[in-house]
Order: C-alpha cells, then sequence, then structure tokens
C-alpha cells in the first residue's frame, strides 16, 4: 500500500459472509483476498486497497459514500454481477459523461459501476 498524504488509501466494507463476498468480488472484478482469522478480510486488484468486517452490529446497505467502479462493458457486469448473485437495486442510467447502474453484494453493501459513452 503506498501511503499518500490526503489521499483515500483504504476502503472498508461491512460483510455477513466471507465466502460469498469472495466468490462475488474474485467471479465479477478478479479481486483477490488474504484472510485475517474468521472476521476479516482484505483484498487487491481494485486500484485502492480495503477490506470486509464482520461485525456483530453489522450495519449494510448504503452509507452516504457511494462507491463506484469502472468497465468498459456495463451490459456484461451487469449480468455477472447477477450471475454472482448480488441484486440490482438501480438499473442502467444515463448520466453527464457516462451511464451507470447500482447493485448490492452478497452482504448488502449497494456500489456502482460506471461507463463512459458510447
Amino acid at each position: 500500500m503506498t501511503n499518500v498524504e490526503n489521499s483515500i488509501n483504504y476502503i472498508e466494507f461491512p460483510m455477513t459472509d466471507p465466502e460469498a463476498v469472495i466468490m462475488f468480488y474474485e467471479t465479477v472484478f478478479g479481486w483477490t483476498f488474504q484472510r485475517w482469522g474468521d472476521d476479516y478480510i482484505s483484498f487487491n486488484g481494485a486500484e485502492v486497497e480495503g477490506g470486509f468486517n464482520r461485525q456483530a452490529d453489522v450495519n449494510t446497505g448504503r452509507s452516504g459514500a457511494l462507491v463506484i467502479l469502472y468497465t468498459n462493458n456495463l451490459e456484461k457486469k451487469l449480468d455477472q454481477i447477477k450471475v454472482a448473485g448480488g441484486t440490482i437495486v438501480e438499473d442502467i442510467y444515463a448520466f453527464p459523461g457516462g451511464r451507470r447502474f447500482h447493485f448490492t453484494d452478497p452482504s448488502g453493501n449497494e456500489l456502482a459501476v460506471w461507463s463512459e459513452k458510447g
């Protein structure tokens, strides 16, 4: 991990099922994982490092900040998310500069995926 002053250098999500999270993000986004005990896994491959933390009082869903991932093929990524067990909560829509959709992962965390117009 590169530590750059005033940068976002780690993102942590809550999780309910480590196995489901690993399978989902490996399948859809190609991320790799390292286990740190039963309740924590870290990931690599997202251009920012992060982890998933299983806590007794897990609070999933949309927190206010929205993590948005990029893809070259929005329709293909949407299909991959559905097949891997994610739920589409906002279908593909256009915005100035591109198109995107929102989904929840197996733990209920809401993220989005975007692509440029075209």
